[in-house]
Formats: C-alpha cells, sequence, structure tokens
C-alpha cells in the first residue's frame, strides 16, 4: 500500500517524491528512541496494573 501511494506520488510530483524517499529512514531512525520509550511506559504500566489488580485476581479465583 505504502509502494503504491509512493507511486501516485512519483507520478504527480517526482521531486516531492524524491525527497520523501530520502527523508524516510532519517526520520524512521530518529523515532527509534521514541519506540523505545514507549515499550519501556508500556511494560511499566502493565506491571503497575498487575500489581493493581492482582488481590482482585486472587480473590475471585474461589469463585465461580
Amino acid at each position: 500500500m505504502k509502494f503504491l501511494l509512493w507511486l501516485i506520488l512519483a507520478v504527480i510530483s517526482w521531486p516531492l517524491a524524491v525527497f520523501a524517499l530520502l527523508l524516510y529512514p532519517i526520520v524512521w531512525v530518529l523515532s527509534i528512541p521514541f519506540r523505545l520509550i514507549g515499550i519501556s511506559v508500556e511494560g511499566a504500566l502493565g506491571l503497575v496494573r498487575g500489581i493493581v489488580t492482582l488481590p482482585g485476581r486472587l480473590l475471585g479465583r474461589g469463585r465461580g
């Protein structure tokens, strides 16, 4: 899908398509730290959620 959009952009405006093609790897590399922060925050929030819901899960296990 991305390739098809790039081809359409290349037909409409080839300088913009070349600029996007050169800029994409730079943006990808710059976004790596933000992805790592997102993974870390998601893991920390999952741990907090697990700790908070642990008593309810332990007490609810006897029912049903």
